[in-house]
C-alpha cells in the first residue's frame, strides 16, 4: 500500500515542464480534482486540477475561509457552510452541486464529494474531490428550457394535440384537444382515440396505421368526424405522424386535429350560393332568351305599325305626339338589341376560343376605319409582330379592337390630330395588347370605378350610348382576359389588355 502511495504522489514533470504528481496528472486527464482540509494545523490542500478549476495559479495557497469565498453568496455559500459543519460535527459525508465564481470571474457549476476522516471517533479531516459539471448542467439547463418550450407549445397549441401509443391509447393531449371534444384530461387518458371517432369515419385510420408503423410513410392525413362528450360531432383534418427512437422503432404517434366545423359550414353555405346563383343565371339566360324573341318581336311590330301608317295614313304623322311615338319605339328596339347582346356575351364558353392572328385581326379593323383615318388625318402606329397569336372567340376580338380604334378617333381633342398606337407582346403565358390615343382622355378620379358600367357616358357626344366599354370588358372577361385603363385628360387614353397565347 505503501509503495502504491508513493506511486500515485511520486513527481515527474510534464510536457510543459510543469511538476506533477502521478495522481494529479491522473486528476487533469479526468478533469476531477481532489482537497483536503486538515482540522488539526488548520491547513487547506488543493490539487493542480482543483486550482485550474478555481482559476487560480499553482502556487496558489489556500484557507478554509479563501475556499468557502469562492462559493456564490447566499444559498450556494450557505449550504456548503452547513455541509462541512455537519461532516465535521456529525461525520456526516455529502455529494451535493454547487455554483462558484472562479478568480477570474467566470460562474461554474462543480460537484462536490466529501468524506469525514475520523480518528478515536473525532473528526480529524475532511477530503473530497471537486468536478466542473458547467458543461453537463448548461446542456441539461438548455434542454431543460427547450423541453419546457415544446411542452408549453403542446400545452397551448390553437389547435388539438394528442401523443397516441402504438396500441392507440391517448397517453397524453392538451388542452384544446379536451375542448373541442368537452372531456376533462382525466377523462381522456388512457381511452382508445379511436372510440371518440364517428361511426362512420372508423374505418378510415388502421389501414394508414399499419403504413407508418411498417416505415412506408411518415405521417398522413385525412378529414375524420369525432363525437364530442354531448352526442354532438365535429368536422376536423386529422394529421398523424409517428415518433422513432435512435433505433428507429416506432414509439408512439402524435395526433393533430384542426377543427373544420364552421368551414364546413361556411362551405354548405357557399354551395347553397353557388345553386342558388346558377339557378338565377339559367333564370336571367332564359329571360334573355324571352327579351331576343319575345320583346324583338313586339318592338319590331310598333315599327312596323309606325311604317304603315306613315304609308297609309300619313296625315296621323303631322301629329305632334307621332315624332315623340317613334322615338320611343326606335329607343326601345335599341335599348332590346344591347341587353340582348350583354345578356349573351357570358353564354359563350372557353371552348370556342380559337387561335387568331394578332396583326391579321387588327389589320382587319384598321381598314374599317379607312375612311374616318384620312378624313380626321389620324396617325396609325401599329407594332405587333406578325407571329403572334392569341386565343379568343374572333366576333369578339373583332368587336373589342373595334370599338377601342372607334373611340379613339370618336373622342379625338378639337384641332388635334388623332395618334393611335396599338401594340402587342408576349408576357409569360399572355399577349398583352395596348391601344393608347392622344385624345380628350378620361378624369379617373371621378370615373375610375364606373368607366367599364353600363351606360356610362364621360363625354357629350352625340354618338355616346355607354355601351361599348361595358361590352368590352365583359367580352375580355368571358375569354379568361382582363382589361386596365390609365387616362389623363388632355393628354389621352391608354387601354391594356391581357389575352391567352395560343400556346397556353
Amino acid at each position: 500500500m505503501k509503495e502504491l502511495y508513493t506511486q500515485l504522489f511520486q513527481k515527474h514533470k510534464t510536457e510543459d515542464n510543469t511538476t506533477l504528481t502521478y495522481m494529479d496528472s491522473l486528476q487533469r486527464d479526468i478533469a476531477i480534482g481532489s482537497w483536503e482540509v486538515n482540522l488539526q494545523d488548520n491547513t487547506v490542500t488543493w490539487s493542480a486540477m482543483t486550482k485550474t478549476i478555481h482559476e487560480v495559479e499553482q502556487d496558489y495557497q489556500p484557507d478554509t475561509k479563501e475556499g468557502i469565498n469562492f462559493f456564490l453568496e447566499g444559498y450556494n455559500r450557505d449550504l456548503i457552510n452547513l455541509l462541512f459543519t455537519r461532516a465535521v460535527n456529525n461525520q456526516e459525508p455529502y455529494d451535493r452541486e454547487f455554483q462558484l465564481k472562479t478568480a477570474k470571474n467566470n460562474i461554474k457549476w462543480v460537484r462536490i464529494v466529501a468524506y469525514p476522516v475520523l480518528e478515536n471517533n473525532v473528526t480529524r479531516k475532511v477530503i473530497g474531490v471537486l468536478q466542473d459539471i458547467t458543461e453537463k448542467n448548461n446542456t441539461l439547463n438548455e434542454l431543460k428550457l427547450k423541453e419546457e418550450l415544446i411542452r408549453t407549445t403542446f400545452e397551448h397549441a390553437p389547435n388539438a394535440m394528442a401523443l397516441v401509443s402504438l396500441s392507440g391509447r391517448i397517453i397524453t393531449l392538451n388542452k384544446s384537444f379536451c375542448d373541442y371534444l368537452g372531456y376533462t384530461k382525466e377523462e381522456l387518458i388512457g381511452v382508445k382515440i379511436n372510440k371518440l371517432s364517428h361511426p362512420d369515419d372508423i374505418d378510415l385510420i388502421p389501414a394508414n396505421i399499419k403504413k407508418l408503423i411498417d416505415g412506408e410513410s411518415d405521417k398522413f392525413q385525412c378529414e375524420k368526424r369525432y363525437i364530442k362528450k354531448e352526442g354532438s360531432f365535429i368536422n376536423c383534418i386529422l394529421s398523424i405522424s409517428i415518433l422513432r427512437d435512435e433505433k428507429n422503432q416506432p414509439v408512439h404517434f402524435i395526433s393533430h386535429l384542426i377543427d373544420i366545423s364552421e368551414r364546413k359550414v361556411a362551405y354548405k353555405k357557399v354551395e347553397t350560393l353557388l345553386a342558388t346563383t346558377k339557378n338565377q343565371n339559367e333564370k336571367l339566360l332564359n329571360f334573355a332568351h324571352i327579351v331576343s324573341h319575345n320583346l324583338r318581336s313586339h318592338a319590331g311590330n310598333l315599327e312596323m305599325l309606325l311604317d304603315i301608317m306613315k304609308t297609309d295614313m300619313p296625315e296621323c304623322t303631322e301629329n305632334e305626339f307621332f315624332p315623340l311615338i317613334q322615338e320611343a319605339v326606335n329607343n326601345l328596339s335599341e335599348t332590346i338589341c344591347n341587353l340582348n347582346e350583354v345578356s349573351i356575351i357570358n353564354s359563350k364558353k372557353q371552348k370556342n376560343l380559337k387561335s387568331i392572328n394578332l396583326l391579321k385581326c387588327t389589320n382587319t379593323a384598321l381598314a374599317n376605319f379607312k375612311a374616318k383615318i384620312i378624313d380626321t388625318n389620324a396617325k396609325i402606329n401599329l407594332s405587333i409582330d406578325s407571329a403572334l397569336n392569341v386565343l379568343a372567340i374572333p366576333a369578339y376580338l373583332d368587336s373589342i379592337l373595334l370599338n377601342l380604334i372607334s373611340n379613339s378617333i370618336k373622342y379625338k381633342r378639337p384641332d388635334v390630330h388623332p395618334v393611335i398606337t396599338i401594340t402587342a407582346e408576349k408576357i409569360e403565358d399572355y399577349i398583352k395588347i395596348t391601344v393608347a390615343d392622344n385624345g380628350l382622355g378620361i378624369n379617373l378620379d371621378l370615373h375610375k370605378n364606373k368607366i367599364f358600367g353600363l351606360y356610362k357616358t364621360f363625354h357629350k357626344h352625340k354618338e355616346a350610348r355607354g355601351l361599348g366599354l361595358y361590352i368590352t370588358k365583359n367580352q375580355i372577361e368571358a375569354m379568361q382576359g382582363t382589361i386596365e385603363v390609365a387616362s389623363k385628360i388632355n393628354q389621352g387614353t391608354t387601354f391594356t389588355i391581357l389575352l391567352k397565347d395560343e400556346t397556353h
